[in-house]
């Protein structure tokens, strides 16, 4: 027969285990014990947590802060408690509770979520992530897995690594490894093989959130917003308040080009989360697409207000291109960048902004000197490699022959939509998309990835047993499979197309890399070369930090040595293709607009349409760093502005060589 004691734990058992599924009956359970033990802390917990889980963070609190007080060394009371306050809004108070919690027990893993979103809902995104990665640890309950968290907490990637890939050769589908492999590779620079693993985990377990998560993650990382949108559909159907949910949705969709939509989400967000800088940040960013300049402005200076030191923010206030930099802020620019904590991405972007409001100013060598540290920080980011650029230029034009382009005619798809513009970045590509995106029939969408993407998945030089990579992985591209290719890539920049046009723009600068993949799979696309002098393009790509991509641009000597590539395979193009590219010189656009418009139009088979000249009438949503020039008429003050710095560019001229003189 068993005692009272015995009873009153395993009533005390019972009320635990009902609090998640059955939160009132826990109630019910705490009651009855309480009845005879009125004092008893482990009931008075049950009976808090039920509360509060049934929405009565106010009872709850009433019981709990006494109950902490009483039991200082109780992890379990001070997590209720931390909760409950944080239900109740008092931010600061539960950021206190909970942090002793995890003091106390630091394998106590909800309440290190806990503590993440409320330091998220404080503003402390650096803190958040921190509490993040101790709960995606401590969630780790499988013993034989605790290492590898171990390793992955610790940064020790390589361990884990090891120990994750023998235990996937024994357990292949144990979802949980596979995720942490994900990780892993996430935090390696790996987002493909992050992808591929999420992807497994999701089809095995379809209900690991965490792991679809993870996954949209990977795609949005590698530009694949319409992927990632259906899995962010169903998690916020899941939990539509989640806030790493939203955010994420709202960066996908300004991926796509739905920007309203984006907009609203993170209005919603800063409702709710007015403190946290990095959603300002994004929503500025949205806004400026959208040409809403003036509060583009108002978000990146509640963006500062919060996180004075957020870099990025003073660089998107610069690189608005409006308005010069106010003596105020370029003195709190100079001030954090006397802060010996401050992180390189931070003090780069910084750099840049002091650089341009110097050059506003006409002071050209300290603005050449702000530019260039910024550079060297970004550089040493970044893996670019000009020899491999180089040769693939190469290999590219040994391949491309007449006799190539003869064999493999007579494939790809028959949709002549699309139109790509193609060339180095600030040469005057976004100007020529404009004028394009102002006629009736043509719609501007972005920069699309989706090329580089189909060019990667037939690059086979990995796999031992075929080991041809891209491009002479062409060679063995049969009419058919041509086809395919390029019905996948209209189907798939589909999403993109929300004005249901004839003609559509891809403006990927780097796609003159793949004018042979395009004219295999799209014969019957156009492709315009927008060209700018080598100096003036040159020196404005490097001034200019991009949000990705470009690796090339942050090194005078990189610069040269890629635009002089890039005119050698567009000559070998021009001689194999005769007449296939149409070239648009910057300079001739600038000096006779509707004669080089004309042109243009003729070239894409439109008729002309004055609309055409007044292209910065088009509220279009303009996506990159030009988009504020894009907005105004044509001016000729920008021809130049690369003689202003001539003295500091000889790297990038000895790089050119002799295409300084035969660019054109």
């Amino acid at each position: 027969m068993q005692d009272a004691s015995g009873t009153l734990a395993a009533t005390i058992a019972r009320a635990s285990e009902a609090l998640a599924a059955d939160p009132a009956l826990a109630e019910r359970l705490a009651n009855s014990i309480l009845k005879t033990a009125p004092t008893d802390p482990r009931a008075l917990l049950v009976l808090a947590s039920a509360r509060r889980r049934q929405g009565d963070a106010l009872a709850a609190r009433a019981l709990l802060a006494p109950l902490a007080e009483a039991h200082p060394g109780a992890a379990h009371t001070h997590y209720e408690l931390g909760m409950a306050l944080a239900a109740l809004g008092e931010t600061a108070p539960s950021i206190a509770a909970l942090r002793q919690a995890v003091g106390l027990r630091r394998e106590l893993a909800e309440a290190w979520r806990g503590l993440g979103d409320q330091l998220f809902q404080a503003g402390d995104a650096a803190g958040a992530e921190a509490a993040y990665a101790e709960f995606a640890r401590a969630s780790v309950r499988d013993p034989a897995l605790r290492p590898a968290a171990e390793a992955i907490f610790e940064g020790r990637l390589d361990v884990a690594e090891d120990l994750l890939r023998r235990r996937l050769a024994v357990q292949p589908a144990d979802v949980a490894a596979l995720h942490m492999l994900a990780e892993v590779s996430t935090r390696a620079g790996r987002d493909g093989d992050a992808e591929r693993l999420c992807a497994q985990c999701v089809e095995l377990d379809p209900d690991f959130h965490a792991a679809r998560f993870s996954y949209a993650m990977a795609l949005f990382r590698q530009q694949k917003g319409a992927a990632a949108l259906p899995h962010l559909e169903r998690l916020l159907a899941r939990d539509g308040r989640d806030p790493a949910y939203r955010n994420l949705m709202a960066a996908c969709l300004c991926l796509v080009g739905d920007y309203d939509r984006a907009i609203a989400i993170y209005e919603a967000l800063l409702t709710d989360y007015p403190r946290q800088a990095g959603i300002w940040l994004n929503y500025g960013h949205a806004l400026r697409t959208l040409g809403r300049r003036e509060d583009a402005v108002t978000a990146y200076h509640r963006c500062l207000a919060l996180a004075p030191g957020l870099g990025e923010a003073y660089w998107s206030l610069a690189n608005l291109k409006v308005r010069q930099i106010l003596p105020k802020e370029e003195a709190a620019m100079e001030m954090q960048l006397g802060r010996p904590d401050l992180g390189a991405e931070d003090r780069l972007h910084l750099h840049y902004a002091l650089g341009k409001a110097q050059e506003d100013r006409g002071e050209y060598a300290a603005s050449f000197e702000n530019y260039a540290r910024g550079a060297e920080l970004r550089r040493l980011e970044l893996r670019y490699d000009a020899e491999a650029s180089h040769a693939l230029m190469r290999r590219s034009k040994a391949l491309f022959t007449e006799a190539f382009f003869e064999a493999h005619a007579g494939g790809g798809s028959r949709s002549d939509a699309p139109i790509f513009i193609v060339g180095l970045p600030r040469s005057g590509s976004t100007l020529v998309e404009q004028i394009l995106a102002s006629h009736s029939r043509v719609e501007g969408t972005m920069e699309l990835p989706d090329i580089a993407f189909i060019a990667r998945r037939l690059d086979r030089g990995a796999e031992p047993a075929n080991p041809r990579p891209y491009p002479e992985a062409l060679a063995d591209l049969d009419r058919g499979a041509a086809t395919a290719l390029g019905d996948d890539y209209v189907a798939g920049v589909q999403v993109h197309r929300r004005l249901g046009r004839a003609f559509f723009i891809d403006k990927m600068p780097n796609n003159f890399h793949h004018i042979g993949l395009i004219q295999l799979i799209l014969p019957r696309a156009r492709i315009i070369d927008a060209r700018r002098h080598p100096l003036g393009s040159g020196w404005s790509a490097f001034k200019q930090h991009f949000a990705h991509g470009h690796a090339f641009s942050y090194d005078l000597s990189d610069l040269g040595r890629y635009y002089r590539d890039y005119v050698e395979l567009m000559a070998h193009v021009d001689a194999v293709l005769p007449g296939r590219i149409h070239r648009v010189i910057y300079e001739d656009l600038v000096e006779n607009t509707e004669h080089e418009v004309r042109r243009l139009l003729t070239y894409c088979g439109l008729a002309f349409e004055p609309g055409c000249l007044t292209f910065y009438e088009n509220d279009r949503a303009v996506r990159t760093v030009s988009s504020e020039q894009v907005r105004r008429p044509i001016f000729r003050d920008g021809l130049d502005q690369w003689r202003r710095y001539e003295p500091w560019l000889g790297d990038l001229k000895a790089a050119l060589g002799p295409a300084l003189e035969t660019w054109r």
